[in-house]
C-alpha cells in the first residue's frame, strides 16, 4: 500500500495545469548560462562545461528513473518523495525545480576545478575535493528539505543516520560529480559524448520500457 508521502506525490504528475509563471525565468536563466558556455565554448573549442552539466542532468535523470522503477515495483514508496508544493510534479521523486537546478550544477562544479588537476586541495586532488564538497552541501540541502517534509524518506537505510547520510552522499550525489570526473578525463571529444550518451541511454531506455511499455506509473 503507498505511503501518504507517495499518494500525495501522484497527486498532479506531469500535470500541466500545475504550471506557474515562475517557470519562465528559471527557464530564461538555464538558457542564458548554457548559451554563454556554449558561445565561450565555441570560441576556444573547449565543451568540457557545457558536458559537464549534461552529465549531471544525466545521472539525476538516472536517479530519478530508479528510483520510480523502486516505487513501481514495491507500490510503498521510492526512495525518496517530493510531494510538496511544485511548479510541474515530472515523478514521484523529480519536479521541474529539481531539474532546472541539477541542469546547471555541473557546469557550477566544473567552474570550481582549478586549471591543474593534479592541484590538490589539503592534500586531496582538486577534482575529488570539490566533488566531495559539492556532494556534502547536496546531502545538507537534502538534509533540510526532509526536516520540512518537502523531501520525504520512508527507508531505515536511506535517512538522517549516519550510515543513511553517507548512503545519500555516495549513492545520491558524489556518483554525479565522479561521472564527471570520468567524462573529462576522456581524451577526444567523441570519447566524452559516448560517456554523455551511455548516462542518457540508460535511463531513457528504463522509461521507454517502464512508462511507455509496461505502463509504470511514477
Amino acid at each position: 500500500m503507498p505511503t501518504p508521502a507517495s499518494v500525495q506525490a501522484l497527486q498532479g504528475l506531469r500535470d500541466l495545469s500545475m504550471l506557474k509563471w515562475y517557470v519562465i525565468p528559471l527557464l530564461v536563466i538555464v538558457a542564458y548560462v548554457y548559451t554563454m558556455e556554449v558561445k565561450k565554448a565555441r570560441e576556444s573549442g573547449v565543451w568540457d562545461a557545457v558536458f559537464s552539466g549534461m552529465t549531471v542532468f544525466g545521472m539525476d535523470f538516472f536517479n530519478e528513473t530508479w528510483n520510480g522503477w523502486v516505487f513501481h515495483l514495491t507500490q510503498y514508496s521510492a526512495f525518496w518523495t517530493t510531494p510538496g508544493d511544485t511548479a510541474l510534479r515530472t515523478a514521484v521523486g523529480w519536479n521541474i525545480e529539481i531539474m532546472f537546478m541539477f541542469s546547471i550544477l555541473g557546469i557550477v562544479y566544473y567552474h570550481s576545478l582549478l586549471p591543474d588537476k593534479t592541484t590538490r586541495i589539503l592534500g586531496v586532488p582538486n577534482r575529488w575535493f570539490w566533488a566531495a564538497v559539492f556532494a556534502a552541501v547536496c546531502v545538507f540541502i537534502e538534509c533540510v528539505l526532509n526536516c520540512g517534509g518537502h523531501l520525504v524518506w520512508e527507508y531505515p537505510w536511506w535517512n538522517r543516520t549516519f550510515a543513511g547520510v553517507w548512503l545519500i552522499f555516495i549513492f545520491g550525489y558524489f556518483e554525479f560529480f565522479a561521472a564527471v570526473m570520468f567524462m573529462l578525463s576522456r581524451k577526444t571529444m567523441k570519447g566524452k559524448l559516448a560517456v554523455i550518451g551511455m548516462i542518457y541511454a540508460v535511463p531513457a531506455a528504463m522509461n521507454i520500457i517502464g512508462l511507455g511499455i509496461l505502463g509504470f506509473t511514477y
